[in-house]
């Protein structure tokens, strides 16, 4: 069986007078911390026709991620499956296929190696992995952007690759994809934000800055609708919470010295700072992906 369906001809979905594409993607779960990736790709696709269509059921374990039942004075009205689709947008004068929405739980190889062959049949021009990651950085200054690269070069908007040195850690399904078009020979990058640990729930400024790292690179402004003012009320929020903590904000205080000295801590001692942190009254509910 295969994993997808692709529109038809005259739909309005229909990829057979696609222009330029470069093909985005975010996940729910592991790397969308704060729900930025796919909130920031959401502002995209409201409204956008469905250029192809995959099998949930080949996809997803549906007794982890259940489908959300609707009951009406009794009766069982509707059932909402979890779905995954690519929708078209239009940015300038090229198209944008936009992949977002629930991680797949099962079939990895398989809907990698199905995204290859879509991309190479729509003549995609790039991948783009949007992702957030939890990180001991300060909600009062600009939300720091990591990237990844197939080839030097390919990041833009003074976006770096990185963290330096070798990470081993549990692959998301966006990497997964990230790698098989970079082997593929479709070129590859990622853009990442760093989302503050100690923030629990929806982070709307990691998700501007990553509409603002997408847009740079694909050189046009992306609408971000109401993230900005969200942004604001929480930072408000936050300014609020550690101004009456001391230990709060102490915290936050040497988060900023160390983001406005350029200096990282090392592997141990931020571990040993974030569980001191918690365990002295910090805020709990850490983000969780």
């Amino acid at each position: 069986m295969s994993l997808y369906d692709v529109a038809g001809p005259g739909s309005p979905g229909d990829p057979g007078d696609l222009v330029a594409p470069s093909l985005v993607a975010a996940f729910d779960g592991w790397v969308d911390a704060g729900s930025a990736a796919t909130t920031a790709l959401a502002q995209l696709i409201d409204g956008a026709p469905t250029v192809v269509r995959f099998d949930g059921d080949q996809l997803f374990d549906y007794r982890a991620r259940r489908p959300t039942l609707r009951i009406v004075d009794g009766r069982l009205a509707e059932l909402t499956w979890p779905e995954l689709a690519i929708k078209r947008a239009r940015v300038g004068d090229r198209d944008l296929l936009v992949l977002a929405g629930p991680e797949p739980d099962d079939r990895w190889r398989s809907f990698s190696a199905a995204l290859l062959d879509l991309a190479r049949r729509f003549d995609v021009q790039e991948w783009i992995s949007l992702g957030s990651i939890p990180a001991a950085v300060p909600h009062t200054r600009s939300v720091p952007i990591l990237g990844t690269e197939s080839s030097p070069g390919r990041l833009r908007g003074e976006v770096q690759a990185g963290p330096s040195g070798t990470l081993r850690v549990p692959s998301a399904v966006v990497s997964v994809l990230e790698m098989a078009m970079a082997e593929g020979g479709i070129p590859a990058v990622g853009y990442f934000a760093q989302v503050p640990h100690y923030v629990s729930g929806a982070y709307p400024a990691a998700a501007v800055a990553l509409l603002s790292a997408l847009g740079r690179h694909l050189g046009v402004i992306l609408p971000s609708g109401d993230l900005v003012e969200e942004a604001q009320q929480l930072r408000t929020r936050l300014d609020a919470a550690a101004s009456v903590d001391d230990s709060t904000r102490q915290y936050v205080e040497r988060l900023e010295s160390m983001v406005d000295d350029d200096k990282l801590p090392s592997g141990d001692e931020l571990i040993s700072d974030i569980e001191r942190f918690l365990r002295e009254g910090g805020t709990e509910g850490s983000q969780r992906n």
